[in-house]
């Protein structure tokens, strides 16, 4: 099997470009946050990602350097050889699915803007909290009665 999930922020605008036979491409790099500190400090990984058509077209649209996306798809390896003669391994993530998280905006006021969508509950009322949604310190008041379970 051959699934990733990642939630990461872009470390730059998406580049969107056509392949040769037409199709919209975009290229981007998402930092994801490690689970673990690296002496004390946060560490991230540099997640090259390619979306292809809609997807891609979407990704460029509406997201920008800073802004926090959920990706889903898989790994491709590849390689080809460059103009010095060396060959170059890849390894890219094709996004077959994407979610809009956040804005980096968004993140460093602490609250929702004005026009910016934020994470709903299973009830569809907004949840504006620390992270604009769920998270440690975003939680709902929930009775053992309100549990469907």
């Amino acid at each position: 099997m051959n699934n990733v999930t990642l939630i990461g922020r872009l470390t730059k605008d998406p580049e969107q470009r056509q392949s040769n036979s037409g199709t919209v491409m975009c290229n981007f790099t998402l930092a994801v946050n490690r689970r673990f500190k690296k002496q004390g400090q946060p560490d991230a990984d540099f997640i090259t990602c390619v979306a292809f058509g809609k997807t891609a077209e979407i990704i460029c649209k509406y997201l920008h350097k800073g802004d926090q996306m959920g990706a889903e798809g898989s790994i491709q390896t590849s390689n080809y050889t460059n103009k010095q003669g060396q060959k170059i391994y890849r390894t890219d993530v094709l996004v077959n699915q994407m979610e809009f998280i956040g804005s980096k905006n968004q993140q460093s006021s602490g609250t929702a803007q004005q026009g910016q969508p934020i994470t709903q509950n299973p009830y569809q009322q907004p949840v504006e909290g620390k992270y604009g949604g769920y998270g440690p310190e975003d939680t709902l008041p929930l009775e053992n009665d309100d549990l469907p379970f």
